[in-house]
């Protein structure tokens, strides 16, 4: 079987990821649980000759970066299967590769478990909006999903600046532009200086990378641009926390003002297995109130989660909270919400 018949195999499986790697069969991730899906370890040419296939289906990329950096990453389509997008590497002297499977339509944020509390951040026009969580946690997928959201309400005109470009959106109310960092643009913060002259309404930063880039996008977010993006971490302070020290300790103190006036909302997520075997998300909700924007200001973020967690407002909700919700509706155990809780130890005596 070629390549194509292993991802279209792999997309039908309702796979996530395909690892192609020399010593091990062709294997798959399901639900968080890989499986074998070829009977023998691959051979360096065999990984190879898949490589080459993958490089053929987007076109017959250049393999030029593979060989000179020792990576690379785009995505590409097979008709009538899906999308993908793949990380190519060399490991141990033989190539590698991490094939992620992307729907061609965007999902349906209630079939995937993504409630309102999340699907309201599509309701902001101005300011900076987080999506966080670890690598695979369904970030993208969730910010696919507001994208869509702003997409079918308003007629803005909405800017994407991936690597590499995940969902496709078609226009709807509004002007859709993706741009993907290496074949459209040279890097995330020339095409984010760019945006701002292209009469953006909302702006999808597909990853805040470095202390530059924060700044154009703080910078956009106070111009009146809705500014979304992700990083990846777990908790709206540890976000916090990981944006200012990413600047010298001299702007340290002018970043964490600047933050909290153009920051709206952080978001984070994590995948959590169910009691039927699948993997369902699970969310944090934390909205700057003045509360928040004094405790960012004043240098006082380490109570930020505390207030998350105790508040009852709507517009708050802990990962504890979500994960106690699930756990009362039947859809996870009590082992799952303590393995993943903030708090074990008090989430344990509300169990």
């Amino acid at each position: 079987m070629d390549i194509i018949g292993y991802l279209t195999e792999a997309t039908r499986a309702g796979a996530s990821d395909v690892f192609i790697v020399v010593g091990r069969p062709l294997s798959v991730k399901i639900n968080g649980i890989l499986k074998e899906i070829t009977d023998t370890p691959l051979k360096p040419a065999d990984t190879e000759q898949m490589i080459d296939g993958i490089y053929s289906l987007d076109g017959n990329r250049d393999q030029k970066r593979l060989r000179e950096k020792g990576d690379d990453d785009f995505s590409f389509a097979i008709r009538g299967v899906s999308r993908f997008r793949v990380s190519v590497y060399k490991q141990r002297g033989t190539l590698a590769a991490v094939v992620r499977v992307i729907t061609f339509q965007i999902p349906e944020p209630e079939a995937l478990g993504i409630g309102p509390e999340v699907m309201t951040l599509a309701d902001y026009t101005k300011g900076l909006v987080l999506v966080t969580g670890p690598a695979g946690s369904g970030k993208s997928t969730t910010l696919a999903c507001i994208i869509d959201r702003i997409n079918s309400s308003r007629e803005d005109h909405i800017i994407t600046l991936e690597d590499p470009l995940e969902f496709l959106h078609s226009h709807k109310k509004s002007i859709v532009s993706q741009r993907e960092v290496g074949s459209d643009t040279s890097s995330y913060l020339s095409a984010l200086r760019a945006a701002l002259r292209q009469s953006p309404d909302a702006i999808l930063l597909g990853e805040m990378r470095d202390y530059e880039t924060i700044q154009v996008a703080m910078t956009a977010a106070e111009t009146g641009h809705l500014i979304l993006s992700t990083l990846h971490t777990i908790g709206a302070a540890n976000t916090i926390d990981r944006i200012i020290d990413v600047f010298p300790p001299n702007q340290q103190r002018q970043i964490a003002v600047q933050l909290s006036m153009v920051l709206r909302a952080v978001v984070s997520q994590q995948l959590v297995p169910s009691v039927d075997g699948k993997l369902i998300p699970v969310f944090e909700r934390m909205t700057v109130t003045p509360a928040i924007r004094n405790m960012i200001r004043e240098n006082k973020i380490h109570q930020i989660d505390g207030a998350v967690y105790a508040s009852g407002a709507r517009e708050m909700l802990s990962m504890d909270s979500s994960l106690l919700s699930l756990y009362k509706n039947g859809r996870i155990t009590a082992d799952t919400a303590l393995q993943h809780a903030a708090n074990p130890e008090l989430l344990s005596k509300k169990l």
